[in-house]
């Protein structure tokens, strides 16, 4: 009976929503939905956001709103053979390397009128299948302690607390094996 749920869950999610690949010419409308998930000094700054849809557009997931056609969340990352997120990532995206076994999830976004409808758990879900196909052997994140159980849902453990200062936060380390 749990396999069945799962599967009509699905198949409700998929009729709703599309996850894909970003595309070149959406890195404004990212920054916009990252801007209202995040305050302002964690957020991704446009440029940025444009290079990571340039140079990392495979570690970017977006869903889509089949009805209205607009994008509603996104997951992205960078790529890096490092253990640890370190802050710099947010901001230099030299540091992504293309072959790096790991990646590094810089941020998970839903418009706030979209949120409790397993839209995460859903761009989660496929964003590290698509990693993992790739040939990723690590998913690397860091959130606020209050985000930690959800996190721990999709599969992550808990490293403790980050040495991450990023944005004046204090930081948990996440970490996802990527072998299913």
């Amino acid at each position: 009976m749990e396999k069945k749920t799962i599967e009509n869950d699905n198949k409700l999610f998929t009729e709703k929503y599309e996850l894909r690949q970003v595309r070149p010419n959406e890195a404004e409308t990212a920054a916009k939905i990252e801007a209202i998930c995040f305050p302002p000094s964690e957020a991704c700054t446009l440029p940025i956001m444009k290079e990571r849809v340039a140079l990392a557009g495979d570690c970017f997931l977006a869903a889509i709103d089949r009805k209205t056609s607009k994008m509603i969340g996104f997951v992205n990352g960078l790529c890096s053979d490092e253990l640890t997120l370190r802050d710099e990532l947010f901001t230099d995206t030299n540091l992504h390397d293309p072959n790096g076994s790991n990646v590094m999830i810089c941020s998970v976004s839903v418009l706030p009128e979209y949120r409790k409808q397993g839209i995460a758990r859903e761009m989660m879900r496929e964003f590290l299948c698509r990693q993992q196909a790739k040939g990723r052997k690590q998913a690397i994140l860091t959130c606020v302690p209050g985000k930690v159980k959800m996190y721990e849902k999709f599969g992550f453990t808990d490293r403790g607390e980050s040495e991450s200062t990023w944005g004046g936060e204090k930081w948990h380390e996440m970490w996802c094996t990527l072998n299913f």
